[in-house]
């Protein structure tokens, strides 16, 4: 499509009218990223330290920041571009342009297996050896790939989309517009045991596991039911592949757990908490709104609202930067310290 037909479709993501320069007009192909643009690409700069890609690449176009100087440089070199405050963002909604994932078109495969108790909305698809147990409730427009099993007492909200070989078990509530992906187990048993004289007692999970709108579940990730009450996993939060959540678990709005991230039971994540990969949260810990962890944090105890925090046990990540930079010279710290014995000599240890 030409580029002027993209900023009209693009303009209404932006708060204000755009900075454009639509030069001649030329026809955009496709979207990648700038290092990889042919002519007839759209890309993008993040900001002014990507100044120099605007010289080499060979887009056809750019997404670009606010920044006169890098309108120029594209402007001088027959780049057309449109400018906002947030250009990633931006060039999401752009590959959404180019880009849509598969989805089944409404219709139920005859090697689908559907209770006569279950309830499905308008307009809904279901794919082959797809399993529905009695007493599951299927909104509109919701798509379910190939081999999803749901088990008795589901509900599935609006135009959710469950990929290929998900699980869910029962006493499970997916809202609207989530995306569960291939893999991924919602509702399975929590990991509930009794120490008794006899062994170990299983402890039935009865409770509930609720996903708000709009949350989605990447890759064989896995969200636990409790023995009582729920798990519940606020709106819009975004779970990565290969994420543990323990049962019992309340995660807040709009949070983002990258892959390997593990939360033991009880654990509570306030709004907007961002985890990094591979981080651990402690049975009953609580993480205040806002919190950052980056990767392999070991969080032991409650992180207040607004604190970054880093290492095993986290700590603030200020310090942790620090502890970085001496440990790395421990080596160098521990010769210096022999030095320092053999000048002082015995009497001193």
């Amino acid at each position: 499509m030409k580029f002027s037909e993209i900023v009209q479709k693009l303009a209404i993501h932006l708060p204000d009218s755009p900075a454009v320069s639509t030069g001649e007009d030329p026809e955009i192909t496709g979207v990648t990223a700038v290092d990889e643009a042919t002519p007839g690409n759209l890309s993008y700069i993040e900001g002014g330290k990507f100044a120099d890609r605007i010289a080499v690449t060979a887009a056809t176009a750019l997404i670009l920041p606010m920044n006169p100087q890098l309108h120029q440089q594209a402007s001088d070199r027959g780049i057309a571009w449109i400018a906002t405050r947030e250009p990633r963002l931006l060039f999401a909604h752009a590959i959404a342009l180019f880009y849509q994932p598969f989805r089944l078109q409404a219709g139920i495969h005859p090697t689908a297996t559907i209770h006569p108790d279950a309830t499905l909305g308008e307009n809904v698809a279901i794919g082959a050896f797809v399993s529905i147990a009695q007493g599951v409730k299927i909104a509109n427009n919701v798509c379910i790939h190939a081999n999803v099993a749901l088990y008795p007492d589901v509900e599935i909200g609006e135009g959710t989309v469950l990929h290929s070989h998900c699980t869910i078990h029962e006493r499970t509530r997916i809202g609207k517009g989530c995306t569960i992906h291939a893999g991924a187990v919602i509702g399975s048993e929590g990991f509930g045991f009794v120490p008794s004289r006899a062994g170990w007692v299983k402890m039935e999970q009865s409770g509930y596991t609720v996903l708000e709108d709009r949350v989605e579940v990447g890759c064989n990730s896995n969200i636990d039911r409790p023995a009582v009450g729920e798990t519940r996993i606020g709106e819009n939060t975004k779970i990565d592949n290969l994420v543990q959540i323990g049962h019992g678990c309340k995660i807040g709005k709009n949070c983002v757990l990258a892959a390997q991230v593990g939360l033991a039971g009880g654990a509570k994540l306030g709004n907007n908490v961002i985890l990094g990969g591979q981080v651990g949260v402690n049975n009953q810990v609580t993480v205040g709104d806002g919190v950052i962890a980056s990767a392999k944090t070991g969080i032991t105890s409650d992180i207040p609202p607004g604190a970054i925090v880093s290492g095993f046990p986290a700590i603030p990540n200020k310090q942790w930067l620090k502890t970085v930079v001496l440990s790395n010279r421990l080596p160098e710290i521990y010769q210096s310290l022999k030095q320092l014995q053999r000048l002082l000599g015995p009497k001193s240890n």
